[in-house]
């Protein structure tokens, strides 16, 4: 199937590793061009130079207010166009309510959500008929995850400015996406199954409640954010699509 990406430009935020990355790769290797990002230059030049010509690796931190414009302007520049981004970020620090800080509550807003909204605003302003704004969520949108309550009070919210969004922008032929991963093989969950103590039991735990019976792959998930993104994608928008392997048990 052809999804419609070649020659297509996107910006992917917090694309060095894990989600981010799976997605920008899949995106690359459907033919379109990726301006990915990182806070450290020389891993986000490095990612970028793991997917060929049509990446270039830009460092950018989402909590900074002027990074919203410099990355669409440096699209246009680089590519020649702009077509649509995807917004991902490290997940905050794992914690329950009587642990987590003021100072960390105050960090994870600044990136995780103000960040992510400025992103989005910017793109809206750029964007064109035809356009995507894809937002990393996760299941915690749903349903709470114990130990990650920054998380779990900040992605909701999100989905729903996601959602009114693209309520927003939908005359436009603006889309607007999210996508919900649950327990995917990524450096970040193996961290959090380690936080139990012992890592190997939390998988064991963790996979047995997943239907089909094991974590998602990276490349599972970009596979998903390509299409989303994707003109192949062109009547879907508002919608939180979960990547969970059947986790969410609500229809």
């Amino acid at each position: 199937m052809d999804l419609g990406l070649k020659d297509r430009v996107y910006v992917v935020t917090g694309a060095t590793r894990g989600l981010g990355y799976a997605s920008a790769r899949e995106l690359a290797a459907d033919g379109a061009k990726v301006v990915l990002t990182g806070r450290d230059a020389a891993r986000a030049e490095a990612a970028a130079a793991t997917l060929g010509p049509n990446a270039v690796g830009v460092a950018a931190d989402n909590s900074d207010p002027g990074v919203a414009s410099r990355l669409i302007a440096g699209a246009r520049e680089r590519f020649g166009r702009f077509d649509g981004i995807l917004i991902s970020v490290g997940g905050p620090a794992p914690g329950s309510a009587a642990d987590n800080t003021d100072e960390q509550w105050t960090a994870a807003f600044e990136s995780v959500f103000l960040g992510a909204v400025r992103l989005a605003r910017a793109a809206a302003a750029e964007l064109g008929e035809g356009g995507v704004i894809g937002f990393v969520l996760s299941g915690s949108v749903h349903e709470p995850i114990p130990g990650l309550t920054i998380s779990n009070g900040l992605r909701p919210g999100l989905a729903g400015f996601a959602k009114s969004l693209s309520v927003e922008l939908g005359p436009r032929g603006i889309r607007v996406v999210g996508l919900l991963p649950a327990r995917i093989d990524t450096d970040r969950v193996r961290e959090l199954d380690a936080l139990s103590g012992d890592a190997a039991a939390a998988r064991t735990g963790n996979e047995s409640r997943i239907p089909l019976r094991r974590y998602g792959t990276p490349e599972e998930f970009g596979r998903s954010a390509a299409f989303l993104l994707s003109p192949a994608a062109s009547y879907l928008t508002g919608i939180m699509l979960p990547v969970d392997g059947g986790s969410r048990h609500g229809f």
